[in-house]
């Protein structure tokens, strides 16, 4: 039986505090003699049941964004800060939508060179209709679907407020445009009406940034008369944008915004589970919005991801709170980052309450890892996950563990444990940056009850495969982006 299990089984069956507390020490003593210093109790930490429950009113906190400069809140998508009026989407859905984004992943950094020089999409023959680009080839994908994640921006002069789910996978800002020459889904916000703007402008063909498109997206631009760029951005969830590049100025605080901001204006959009207005992309390549503002902004930017109950966060564009206590780890420039634009970093090692698993670290180099804030699950190499979650089960003997009709394998009954006690999970990365997880990205819920809850990690198919470290296992971290410095760094509580 694991000490965690062993605490608790005493919380919740003790009636006396004293008799509770002097126990628990003699415990600690006992399992600190059973298994070294390793099992102190500062390698367990506490799973508030409440924190699992569905989420039903926004109780915002003050985060440390607002008071940053060009700061913009950032909600859950299907958090009740969010103010969707369409039902959530399942745990089961989510899984399945995250796989397809993991796949499209894998399959954008294993073939992207011989991908580019592959015109089996030939724009020529997609036009802004439906039909055609659902169908679009599925190896064109940007790299994933749709981030959890959303962000307010004002667009236009007069500027016109949009939600903006956001995504450090791809790389283009879209955006559903009027007159919506094909289709737009319903969003919340009024959608965007170019002509109401008086800094609008189309970008032309013969532009640099049109040039771009192939890069941004995975497909060549086309032209429309009189001389209009168009793209095609299509992505793992079968979420799709096709319109007209455009220019307009872009407002991200009270007191900053960005003129000439190029991003997409689309007349045939769809979204996964949409209302929000479009998608903001903050990869590396030059479309992105952080190269945009690498003027402005340093090639720099940093979030805090809430939890999907009741807090939020903030995206931050530039470096305005210096890099106290953040851990720094750096980002790898020869894995295929100059091709794909996603953000890779090595992993070293993974610790379960305190013991460093047994995993060789070659396992983590086979396939390499990227930080992706659009990916829910973190992926790991099977020999990897596999010792995580023995050494995790180890320490959970005490709750009655279930099977369920879900991907995971390794969940929990806690109807019976309000607070349960589990060990705690860190993450190694390179420069020897310790990483503890928070309680909310080590398990996740099932159900409604909130006491339905699974270990919050998937094993990949093989070791090969590209190793992701998901937005769960990210909430609550300030997650320091210094793209110019060629770093990532993390700090705990960075959405308070």
């Amino acid at each position: 039986m694991g000490c965690a299990g062993k605490l608790s089984l005493l919380q919740s069956s003790a009636n006396n505090v004293s008799i509770l507390v002097m126990v628990m020490m003699m415990m600690m003593i006992s399992c600190s003699s059973e298994k070294g210093i390793a099992s102190e109790a500062h390698h367990y930490q506490t799973l508030p049941l409440s924190s699992m429950l569905p989420p039903f009113v926004c109780n915002s906190t003050t985060s440390k964004g607002p008071s940053r400069k060009a700061s913009m809140r950032v909600v859950h998508r299907f958090g009740p800060c969010s103010a969707r009026t369409q039902d959530s989407p399942t745990m089961t859905e989510l899984l399945r939508y995250d796989e397809s984004r993991v796949n499209s992943i894998n399959a954008r950094v294993k073939s992207l060179i011989s991908l580019a020089n592959n015109t089996k999409g030939d724009p020529e023959k997609t036009e802004m209709s439906e039909s055609k680009a659902v169908n679009l080839p599925a190896g064109h994908e940007s790299p994933g679907g749709v981030g959890n994640y959303v962000v307010t921006v004002g667009l236009g002069t007069p500027k016109k407020d949009l939600d903006l789910a956001f995504d450090t996978g791809s790389h283009i800002t879209w955006t559903q445009c009027k007159p919506c020459a094909a289709k737009c889904y319903q969003q919340r916000a009024p959608i965007f009406d170019p002509a109401a703007s008086t800094t609008y402008s189309n970008v032309t063909c013969s532009s640099a940034a049109c040039s771009g498109l192939t890069s941004a997206t995975n497909y060549p631009p086309r032209c429309t008369p009189p001389n209009t760029c168009v793209y095609i951005a299509t992505y793992g969830d079968r979420t799709f944008s096709v319109g007209e590049l455009a220019k307009d100025t872009l407002t991200l605080s009270s007191t900053e915004a960005v003129d000439g901001f190029i991003f997409g204006c689309g007349q045939n959009n769809q979204l996964f589970y949409g209302e929000n207005a479009g998608l903001m992309g903050l990869g590396r390549d030059p479309l992105s919005i952080v190269s945009q503002t690498s003027q402005q902004y340093g090639n720099y930017f940093s979030y805090c991801l809430p939890t999907k109950t009741n807090t939020d966060g903030h995206l931050t564009l530039g470096n305005s709170v210096g890099t106290k206590n953040v851990k720094f780890t750096p980002l790898l420039s020869s894995q295929g980052t100059g091709e794909t634009g996603l953000y890779f970093i090595d992993v070293l090692a993974i610790s379960v309450a305190g013991r460093d698993l047994k995993i060789n670290p070659a396992v983590f180099k086979s396939g390499k890892t990227i930080i992706d804030s659009g990916t829910v699950t973190t992926r790991l190499p099977p020999t990897a996950y596999t010792a995580l979650r023995d050494a995790f089960r180890e320490e959970m003997t005490m709750f009655p563990k279930v099977e369920t009709n879900t991907s995971f394998d390794t969940c929990y009954d806690f109807s019976k444990y309000r607070n349960p006690t589990i060990p705690k999970i860190s993450f190694t990365f390179g420069g020897n940056a310790v990483v503890d997880l928070d309680p909310a990205g080590v398990m996740t819920p099932l159900d409604e009850s909130g006491s339905l809850v699974c270990l919050a990690f998937f094993g990949n198919k093989d070791d090969g495969e590209l190793g992701i470290f998901g937005n769960l296992q990210q909430q609550t971290l300030e997650v320091v982006y210094d793209v110019a410095g060629g770093k990532l760094g993390f700090a705990s509580g960075g959405c308070s």
